[in-house]
């Protein structure tokens, strides 16, 4: 892998592109919480729990509430690992990289294992590429 890839600007880069990997699902199913504006998160529920054939209404109150706070823990959890990217990355670069690792290998085993369990295994697959576009070069260490 080329210097750049694995350098401390690249990594800071790399974790804004984290922060907008997870924070973009938050608006997405916020607006799942009411009917007239629902479209996106029916349409990214349907697609997750493949293949795409119309049965993710958002109809059920508990979805729908359940939508609002997906929606907010994973806008809160973008916008942290973007303020984490800024002088907190530069003051203890491996840290902050090492809990945005933490924090994205706990989503993904437990949002695997649950969609598995629920009966959406394909949901796990499209985890796999969340996860290697959130992750890219943050796997390893930046050189110095």
């Amino acid at each position: 892998m080329p210097h750049y890839f694995s350098s401390h600007r690249f990594h800071r880069f790399w974790l804004k592109v984290t922060a907008l990997v997870v924070g973009s699902f938050g608006p997405v199913f916020t607006l799942g919480t009411r009917a007239a504006t629902a479209g996106p998160a029916r349409f990214t529920l349907d697609l997750l729990s493949w293949p795409l054939d119309g049965s993710s209404t958002f109809a059920a109150p508990d979805t729908r509430f359940l939508s609002a706070l997906t929606g907010g823990f994973l806008a809160g959890w973008g916008v942290m690992i973007w303020l984490l990217a800024g002088r907190v990355y530069d003051q203890a670069p491996e840290d902050v990289r090492k809990a945005v690792l933490g924090g994205v290998l706990t989503w993904f085993v437990l949002d695997s294992a649950g969609s598995v369990a629920s009966g959406n295994p394909s949901n796990a697959g499209f985890n796999v590429l969340v996860l290697l576009l959130a992750v890219g070069p943050l796997w390893r260490p930046a050189r110095t």
